[in-house]
């Protein structure tokens, strides 16, 4: 492993999961050694078995632990960790964290205390937006402070309108109003849900862009006063205002589009003194001709994304790596001219959800779990065979992401990949991601903020079988287990390794295999 001189020795990840288990092998790679933090419930978490060395650091609640400053501040001083990253959720954009370590000595990872409380808040990063002359989307910059004053604004903007937290992320506080008469009962709703989950009761109000587009665009900035974009990903597909699945590049952005887009990101970038890797997302209307397509500033995440890894299938360019540079110190080692992107990359949130039962959790004890590999396939995991999924945090277990030389290649790569994956014990959201790929809209990119409601609801588009599923993966690692070549399409089975015969488990695997063939149990 290389050891790059003035480099970080040691790094406390500050996080959980599938992050914490990508930033260990970033520090890996770079000859940094890597320290793990873990609640009560987390004790066997893969990334506890991935690290250098591993700190509890309280009880299963993330008030108690993952989001506990001075037990992590603590660890930080005990394990000589002399900078910390913070992953994404938690405390990733707490302002209070990022000053609590540079008070301590400690590097963190990401922007200043500073640039994270100018884009914190909605209403002050809007404030910023307007001073820079950046394209915001109409409505108010400052929290409304009653409802007449709301009643007065969204008559002016038009509706429909949307009430947003000022505080607020991932759809909490947000309420969308389509007729004055649902104005006042919304704008307490959302008063109450955004104080509840951000101790901020703060709403502002703003034009509802009816099924826009959501792109997001990568930047980077050092603390030399380099900042540079990379590119845009398409963050469309959500539900219940949290993306689902990514891709980049965006299928409706042309060269023009994204460097006017990029070149708007920049400029948001050094509007907030921001250093370290950020996203700046806008809205995109639904204009007809790409030349009259609008983009306004909707926010910027400063941190890194639970989606970079597209960005980095198609730039090339490792985003942890860059970010650890860069808080150490480090020039970018490119210009904007360097930045090309290649390919297209699709990622799929997999989660410990039942996706046909409202997104229901699904904690429980992972019993098989067969992923895939293959050409152009990424899984990005905090998960393996035997552990159990905890019900106190975000569902989320892995990513799926594909790259093609295309789009088409992308999709069909990672289709492939989807019928090779299978977590048993747990609902995972895997079925979900196969009916998105086959839907024949996406295929033709006719994609908006609410496409994933409209194709649940097509009455032809209904659930596989899962049963069905669950027999052919649990017969595909039975076999795989025994050693043996798993049965074709008509039940048959290949020659063992081992020498021969099936046991009687096997057996009934077979059985039940014949009885639902591979195209029905992995469609």
């Amino acid at each position: 492993m290389p050891i790059f001189e003035k480099m970080f020795k040691k790094i406390l990840i500050a996080n959980r999961g599938e992050i914490a288990v990508r930033v260990i092998r970033a520090c890996h790679e770079m000859g940094i050694a890597a320290v793990a933090v873990y609640s009560d419930v987390d004790r066997a978490a893969l990334h506890v078995r991935k690290a250098d060395e591993a700190y509890p650091i309280g009880a299963a609640a993330a008030s108690e632990s993952y989001l506990n400053i001075p037990k992590i501040l603590d660890v930080a001083k005990r394990s000589g960790a002399d900078a910390i990253h913070p992953g994404y959720g938690f405390l990733s954009e707490n302002a209070k964290f990022a000053q609590a370590c540079a008070d301590a000595g400690v590097k963190f990872i990401g922007p200043t205390a500073a640039a994270m409380e100018a884009m914190g808040s909605k209403t002050r990063a809007r404030q910023a937006m307007e001073r820079a002359g950046i394209p915001l989307v109409p409505g108010t910059s400052r929290g409304v402070e009653s409802v007449e004053q709301a009643e007065q604004v969204a008559a002016r903007i038009g509706y429909p309108v949307m009430l947003k937290a000022a505080a607020g992320g991932g759809g909490k506080g947000m309420r969308l109003v389509h007729a004055a008469e649902q104005l006042k009962a919304a704008l307490e709703a959302a008063r109450s849900e955004a104080e509840r989950s951000f101790g901020d009761s703060e709403v502002y109000i703003e034009k509802a862009i009816v099924n826009p587009r959501h792109i997001e665009m990568q930047v980077l900035a050092d603390e030399h006063r380099n900042t540079v974009y990379l590119g845009e990903r398409e963050c469309s597909l959500q539900r219940r205002h949290q993306k689902v699945l990514e891709e980049a590049p965006s299928p409706i952005v042309d060269a023009a589009m994204r460097r006017r887009m990029g070149e708007v990101a920049v400029r948001v970038a050094q509007a907030a003194g921001y250093t370290n890797a950020g996203t700046v997302e806008f809205l995109v209307d639904q204009a007809e001709n790409d030349e009259q397509k609008n983009f306004y500033f909707l926010e910027m995440n400063t941190r890194l994304q639970v989606e970079h890894p597209v960005t980095e299938l198609v730039t090339g360019l490792d985003l942890v790596h860059l970010q650890i540079r860069i808080a150490a110190g480090e020039k970018l080692p490119f210009k904007q001219d360097d930045v090309s992107m290649r390919g297209h990359a699709i990622e799929c949130r997999i989660y410990a959800e039942d996706a046909d039962n409202n997104y229901f959790p699904s904690p429980g004890k992972i019993s098989l779990l067969l992923e895939p590999s293959g050409p152009g396939i990424r899984l990005d995991s905090g998960m393996y065979e035997g552990w159990s999924v905890p019900m106190d945090y975000d569902p989320l277990l892995a990513k799926l992401i594909g790259h093609g030389a295309d789009r088409d290649e992308a999709i069909a790569r990672v289709a492939r990949a989807l019928d090779e994956y299978f977590v048993g014990g747990i609902k995972a959201n895997i079925p979900l991601f196969r009916r998105i790929l086959r839907d024949a809209d996406f295929r033709a990119a006719k994609l908006d903020t609410g496409f994933l409601d409209r194709m649940l609801k097509r009455s032809e588009d209904k659930p596989t079988d899962s049963r069905a599923a669950e027999v052919a993966a649990i017969a595909a690692g039975m076999f795989a287990a025994l050693g043996s070549t798993a049965p074709d399409a008509g039940g048959r089975a290949g020659n063992g390794a081992a020498g021969g015969g099936f046991t009687r488990e096997a057996e009934r695997a077979d059985s039940n295999w014949k009885s639902a063939s591979r195209r029905e149990a992995l469609r």
